[in-house]
């Protein structure tokens, strides 16, 4: 199985970050993981405001703990709000039940990384991410 490098989650960012600007979203923060959860990439454009990266954070860790995109856990939190509160009490720092968390899948179907984004509304969060892992030729999984 293929992992992340570092160039490859670089380029999720710019290509997420360009998107933005064409498309004219708001000031984005990217947080992009690999596959086990740790930290491989994270920026932050000018004129972002306060506290992006825990909240691109949260999405993305979310995300990758019930292995889906976090649209998925927005949609649990209208029927199932006892499993969003403890699946958030025993993740450090806690989840964002939000679109914009999206995992980034090889052909195969394995995750490769998880990019968690925060800036704009939280669909537009979630299509820069899609543009971004679309980039880099790896399948995007929203939760949809």
């Amino acid at each position: 199985m293929a992992k992340l490098s570092l160039n490859r989650a670089n380029r999720i960012i710019s290509q997420a970050f360009a998107h933005a600007k064409e498309a004219g979203y708001k000031p984005l923060a990217v947080v992009v993981l690999d596959d086990g959860g740790n930290l491989k990439a994270f920026q932050a454009q000018d004129g972002s405001s306060n506290n992006r990266f825990e909240i691109a954070r949260g999405k993305v860790k979310g995300a990758l703990a019930v292995g889906t995109g976090s649209r998925w856990l927005n949609t649990q939190a209208e029927t199932r709000p006892h499993f969003l509160d403890g699946l958030s009490s025993v993740i450090d720092s806690g989840i964002v039940a939000v679109p914009g968390g999206v995992l980034a899948k090889d052909k195969s179907g394995n995750i490769i990384a998880a990019v968690g984004i925060s800036g704009d509304t939280s669909d537009a969060d979630e299509e820069c991410a899609i543009k971004g892992i679309e980039a880099v030729n790896l399948i995007a999984d929203p939760g949809a």
